[in-house]
């Protein structure tokens, strides 16, 4: 063994000449130009002397044979062919080294103000002189969304062009854009590189001449979205230029935000708005899913449309007056949406109808009030709304909004737990709001506990809760990234679903859309990715101004909610019925019907029995664990007598346990 061992230890030749050339190599250039040569000359002259002593016409003497070989090595390493006396030969050789050492320089230099010529062209520095395109300014997560989204909306009209201006390499951008997003026509993507907080940088991509732009939000802070505003205003001046629409993260910089972008503004606030998805989601298992398909553009979307005569028709009329259309309010002339107004609502001159549909031609208007079958619809019931109890975990720059809405929505009686890591410390903003509400309708305790460790969740028991709410980690050690936690979080969640056979509702919010494919999320489980609901917005926008006061009416704290009901609140189960039918039910309750969820097992994974918009003839038979999506009406009130419409109905599974949260082991 000692032997082997030994032998084993003693380095082959093979090796001890590798280690010895790679130890020349590191010396210097001159080492590497000392190789080089003797390699070259390892293979000439051999390869020279071969073929000067197999040629029959090869001088008879050994010298001049040798003077054959050199003459024959010189010119193939151009180092010159003189023969004569050792010195001439020298002489020569030096002189074809310097000669060759010239020519290498003017080539490299050449080759090098070439290769910069090509990348400085490559990287595009030229004005773009498109007219009607749409701008991005800056790169984050969302870039990826909001251009495809752009390309969709525009698909299947004439070519339309998407400029990103970023500080990154022009190529590389175009690069990454082309490859993840599929982009077939290359050409309609243009790529230019600079600071968008630089108003000459910002004439590149002609801002005036776009149809819109877009300033997307940035990861550090808003000061650089609010820059960028500042150098559009200063490019383009206060009241002239394209439609802006721009997103800040911090509410306390929206108005800031406002005052840079000017009137022909929208300016959205990403926390808030993100907030308010994951508090909708928490109480309504699924809206995440029909929310992404409502919003982008490959199916039915939001539009804006003229009334269709004869005049004094009433809203509840116009709701039934187009086949492949769902109507949801009206658009006065100045502006303001009136979404499901009251029966007898009739359109002034110049209102627009405000409608869901697969396109902004929804076809010819016609009564569809024929296809309602009275027959099979269900009796109005009040829904008698119960406490909740609500479980987060974890805490971000968001965290304080889920709280702060909870606690203005929630009904008496209804119980809020917030838990930590241990290593981040107690929140500041729970241990306030833990206190801030003595009016008995929600109670709000913080624990410390690690997400990812199965026996504090074990302890916690998540299954008594109504729901779950993940939160994404803000600032993972590295090299984690930052879906990482919750991943982690969701396994855990996921292996006690299984280990005590409670179907849990679970809402996590991920930074990254792919991990939503890792994500390990039941059937009752949404995942929430952080920043999309706010880049489909911004695209909408763009895509027409008309609906940023829709959405507003529909996302803020006074407008009207997206609700998923269940089907038997509108039609009887069990019963054949058209979705006319439906849309005339939802009336009756002030509500307007946008489409349905089949819960069906057997539909599409990617998206769970969604349909939107159906046509209003379109009959089915509607079972009792079907969903209908519906446009819920506005100021709903509070138990605080605040105006919210996230005061949706709420339902508490019957396995709830209204006890504490048991103590959280540290492990």
């Amino acid at each position: 063994m000692a032997e082997t061992g030994r032998r084993q230890e003693t380095p082959l030749l093979r090796d001890r000449a590798r280690y010895l050339f790679d130890r020349t190599l590191a010396r210097s250039t001159g080492a590497l130009l000392g190789w080089l040569a003797l390699g070259c000359l390892t293979l000439v002259v051999p390869v020279s002397a071969l073929l000067v002593w197999t040629d029959p016409q090869a001088p008879p003497s050994v010298t001049g044979r040798l003077t054959a070989v050199w003459r024959t090595s010189a010119e193939t390493l151009r180092l010159s062919g003189v023969t004569g006396a050792p010195l001439r030969m020298l002489l020569a050789a030096v002189l074809g080294l310097i000669a060759l050492l010239c020519v290498s320089t003017v080539v490299g230099v050449i080759t090098t103000g070439l290769g910069d010529r090509l990348a400085e062209l490559r990287r595009g520095r030229s004005t773009v002189v498109e007219h009607g395109h749409t701008v991005v300014l800056g790169w984050s997560e969302q870039v990826f969304t909001v251009v495809a989204e752009l390309f969709a909306a525009r698909s299947g009209r004439a070519r339309h062009v998407v400029t990103v201006l970023a500080d990154r390499d022009s190529a590389d951008m175009h690069t990454e854009l082309t490859t993840r997003l599929g982009i077939a026509d290359a050409s309609r993507l243009v790529c230019r590189t600079g600071a968008p907080t630089d108003p000459e940088a910002l004439a590149l991509v002609n801002p005036g001449a776009a149809r819109s732009v877009l300033v997307l939000p940035r990861d550090d802070s808003d000061a650089g979205v609010i820059r960028t505003l500042l150098a559009l205003r200063a490019l383009l001046g206060p009241r002239t230029g394209p439609r802006l629409v721009a997103t800040v993260r911090d509410g306390r910089h929206l108005y800031a935000a406002r005052l840079a972008a000017g009137p022909r503004s929208t300016v959205l606030e990403a926390d808030r708005t993100a907030a308010r998805l994951l508090v909708q989601s928490a109480r309504q298992p699924g809206l995440p899913t029909a929310l992404h398909d409502l919003l982008d553009f490959s199916g039915a979307e939001f539009h804006t449309v003229e009334v269709p005569g004869p005049a004094d028709r009433p809203y509840e009329e116009l709701a039934l007056a187009f086949e492949e259309a769902c109507v949801v309010g009206i658009l006065r002339a100045d502006g303001t949406p009136h979404l499901t107004p009251p029966p007898g609502t009739v359109p002034r001159p110049g209102d627009r109808l405000v409608m869901v549909a697969h396109d902004d031609h929804p076809g010819t208007a016609t009564d569809c009030r024929a296809h309602i079958d009275a027959t099979v619809l269900a009796p109005a019931v009040e829904q008698a709304d119960g406490p909740m109890r609500t479980l987060v975990l974890g805490w971000n720059r968001r965290a304080p909004f889920v709280v702060e809405i909870l606690r203005r929505t929630s009904r008496p009686g209804s119980v809020l737990d917030v838990v930590t890591d241990p290593d981040t410390g107690p929140p500041e903003a729970a241990a306030h709001l833990a206190h801030s509400d003595d009016s008995g309708r929600l109670r709000v305790s913080h624990h410390t506990g690690d997400p990812t460790c199965f026996a504090t969740l074990r302890a916690l028991d998540p299954s008594r809760y109504d729901s779950v709410i993940v939160l994404r980690d803000e600032n993972p050690p590295a090299p984690s990234r930052p879906d990482d936690k919750t991943l982690l979080t969701l396994l855990m969640l996921k292996a006690h679903e299984e280990e005590t056979g409670r179907r849990m509702h679970v809402v996590a919010e991920l930074h990254d859309h792919r991990a939503r494919l890792l994500a390990p999320l039941g059937a009752m489980s949404d995942a929430v990715v952080r920043g999309e609901l706010t880049a489909l917005l911004m695209t909408q926008i763009s895509h027409d101004p008309a609906l940023a006061a829709v959405f507003e009416e529909i996302f803020t704290a006074r407008g009207g909610a997206l609700a998923l009901r269940c089907a038997t609140d509108y039609i009887r189960p069990g019963l054949e019925a058209s979705f006319a039918t439906v849309t005339a039910a939802a009336l009756a309750r002030g509500q307007a019907a946008i489409g349905y969820r089949s819960n069906d097992p057997r539909a599409d994974s990617k998206s769970p029995g969604i349909r939107l918009c159906p046509g209003q003839s379109e009959r089915r038979v509607w079972k009792a664990q079907d969903e209908v999506l519906v446009l819920t009406p506005g100021h709903a009130i509070t138990p605080t007598g605040d105006a919210d419409p996230l005061s949706v109905p709420l339902t508490r599974r019957p396995h709830q346990d209204d006890a504490p949260a048991a103590e959280l082991p540290h492990g």
